[in-house]
C-alpha cells in the first residue's frame, strides 16, 4: 500500500501559470491601434469603458500592478511587501484554473479583483509610501480610462457570461 505523494491535491505550478496566461487577453489585441477611434458621444464612451474593462480586466490589472511596482523602485521594503502581495495576486486571481470558493460559495472574479486591489493599496500605504501609491493608482486609472474610451469595442467577442453581465441577452417566447 503506497501513500499518495504530498503534492497530489495541489495544482502544478506550470498549470497555474498556463491558467494565469489564459485569463489575460492577447496583448496585440489590447494594442491594436487600428481599433482606436474617438467615441461619438458620452454614452458610447461609457459603454466602451464598461466593455473594455470587462474584456481586458486581467490585462488592466497587470498594467496597474506594473505602474505601482515602478513607483516603488526607491523603496526596497515596500517593494518586498508588494512582491509578497503580487504572489497573492498570482495565487488568487491570475493563477486559478477554477473559480475561487470561500465557505462553499463561489466568489466572483470582480470581488477578488477589488479585494486584492484594496489589500495591495492598504499594505503599501502602511509601509509609508502612501503618496507614491496614490500617484501610481491615479496614473493607472488614467491610463486604463484613456485606453477604455478610445479602444473601439466592435471587434471584441463576448462570451455568454459577459453578454449576460452586460444585459445583452434577450429571452423571447
Amino acid at each position: 500500500m503506497s501513500a499518495a505523494p504530498p503534492y497530489a491535491g495541489m495544482t502544478p505550478l506550470s498549470s497555474r501559470f498556463r491558467s494565469a496566461y489564459a485569463s489575460i487577453r492577447p496583448w496585440r489585441l489590447l494594442f491594436d491601434f487600428s481599433a482606436f477611434s474617438l467615441p461619438s458621444s458620452y454614452a458610447e464612451a461609457t459603454s466602451r469603458i464598461r466593455r473594455n474593462v470587462n474584456h481586458f480586466r486581467g490585462n488592466y490589472a497587470l498594467v496597474a500592478l506594473v505602474i505601482i511596482f515602478c513607483s516603488l523602485i526607491y523603496h526596497p521594503i515596500s517593494m518586498i511587501v508588494f512582491l509578497i502581495t503580487f504572489i497573492a495576486w498570482i495565487l488568487l486571481y491570475f493563477g486559478r484554473a477554477e473559480p475561487l470558493a470561500v465557505m462553499g460559495r463561489i466568489v466572483d472574479d470582480r470581488v477578488v479583483l477589488v479585494f486584492l486591489s484594496l489589500v495591495t493599496i492598504l499594505v503599501l500605504v502602511l509601509t509609508h509610501v502612501g503618496l507614491n501609491v496614490l500617484v501610481s493608482v491615479i496614473i493607472g486609472v488614467v491610463v486604463i480610462g484613456v485606453h477604455g474610451v478610445f479602444r473601439d469595442t466592435g471587434d471584441l467577442a463576448l462570451s455568454e457570461s459577459e453578454a449576460a453581465e452586460a444585459g445583452l441577452l434577450s429571452f423571447v417566447g
